[in-house]
Order: structure tokens, then C-alpha cells, then sequence
């Protein structure tokens, strides 16, 4: 359930947006932390940390930036790529970042291990549910996550939400990540090529739907 995290949060603002926030979640949210007290243009520059290459948080990003600066000419909207969720969130948390989109099991992670900046943290508005999806070959002999045992499963890159989940995933079959499968760290813009290539024999993805990247891949690879 991927959460906008938002730095220094001013309360009185925040609570004039709740109502409105879940439809105006990423232009609402800068706009309100951009507009001072006074009646005047907004202007400057926020960083957003986006995510993978060709994955849903940068298209997220590039969405945001187009609009931003068809709407608010004098704002520059700066997108760094980064890993995925868990270092979205450390990146607002320290400061690299202004405002990200985040698995919430990122978030709660990162709170819960009282890493730097943890207490600065708001969950702002529920954007969409993600859906964590183990894909293999149709031929493949894996009918179980225990069945991963030895093969070579990408798991996302070490601060990827997506890592995370299959690492929690993974041990509750009784595996370790690090012991019992060849842990591929890629991005989930890169596993399906992986998988068509035979470079894996498994990946793990996470995302919303529709999740664009596995419905092209099984239209070149069978795959479950």
C-alpha cells in the first residue's frame, strides 16, 4: 500500500488538505508544502525520489514534473531514480529527498528500526494496493516458493521494497535468502528480460495493476 512520505509537514496545512488529499495526492501535497502564508507564486526547486528505471514510481515522477510545469511554471521538479521503496524512504528521511512514493512496509520498517529521521516521516495518503507476484517459466519444475530452493531468483536490488517482501516471503517457507536461493538483485524493470534470457529462473514483482511489464512478457514467454 505505497504511501506519499512528505518532509518538515506543517499540521495546520496538513489537516486542511485531508479531505482532498486521496485525489489530489502529488500536485496537492506540493502545492501545499511550496505556497507560503502569504498570497504569492510558488518557486524554487523539490527533489522527488522516484524508483526503477521504466517502473510505475518514475512514471509516477514524470507524470508529476509534465504537470507541475504546465501549472506551476516557476517550480522545478528534480527526479532522482533510486532503488525502490526502502531507500525512497531514507532518502526523505534524510533530507536527500523531499517527497517519494513508498511500500508502506518500507515505511513501517524504517520507523520501527529507528534509523535516522525515522520521527520525520508522514504517510500522507493510500495511492494503490501492490501485489507481490512469483513469475516462472510455464515449464518451469517450481509449483511452491519452497521450490525455489537453489534457483536463481531475482529479488530486487538490497533497498527495494520488493527485496523486502520476497526476503519475508522466502522465510516463511522456510528458506533464507542469502543461503537458500541465488538472490539476482536486479529491478523489476530488468527481471523479465532476465527470465525471457534465461539469466533467472524466477523473479519477484511487485506492483500495482495492471503490471504492464509481466502481461508483455507473456506475450513472448510462457509464463505463470
Amino acid at each position: 500500500m505505497p504511501l506519499t512520505a512528505l518532509r518538515r509537514l506543517r499540521p495546520a496545512r496538513r489537516r486542511a488538505l485531508t479531505g482532498a488529499v486521496a485525489g489530489l495526492v502529488a500536485a496537492g501535497l506540493l502545492l501545499w508544502w511550496l505556497l507560503p502564508l502569504e498570497d504569492t507564486r510558488p518557486s524554487g526547486s523539490v527533489t522527488f525520489s522516484t524508483g526503477a528505471r521504466t517502473g510505475v514510481y518514475e512514471r509516477y515522477g514524470n507524470l508529476l514534473k509534465a504537470a507541475m510545469a504546465r501549472d506551476l511554471p516557476e517550480v522545478d521538479v528534480r527526479l532522482d531514480g533510486s532503488e525502490g521503496s526502502l531507500d525512497n524512504v531514507k532518502r526523505v528521511a534524510t533530507g536527500k529527498a523531499d517527497f517519494t512514493i513508498a511500500a508502506a512496509d518500507a515505511v513501517a520498517k524504517y520507523r520501527i528500526d529507528q534509523r535516522a529521521g525515522a520521527d520525520q516521516l508522514r504517510g500522507c495518503a493510500r495511492l494503490y494496493d501492490d501485489y507481490m507476484q512469483l513469475v516462472v517459466p510455464r515449464s518451469s519444475d517450481v509449483d511452491s516458493v519452497a521450490d525455489l530452493r537453489g534457483k536463481r531468483v531475482a529479488v530486487g536490488g538490497r533497498a527495494s521494497g520488493v527485496r523486502l517482501v520476497a526476503d519475508r516471503i522466502l522465510r516463511a517457507a522456510g528458506l533464507d535468502i542469502d543461503k537458500d536461493v541465488d538472490a539476482v538483485g536486479i529491478g523489476i524493470d530488468t527481471m523479465p528480460t532476465a527470465l525471457e534470457a534465461g539469466q533467472i529462473d524466477a523473479f519477484f514483482w511487485s506492483g500495482g495493476l495492471p503490471t504492464t511489464h509481466v502481461r508483455k512478457l507473456s506475450e513472448k514467454v510462457p509464463i505463470r
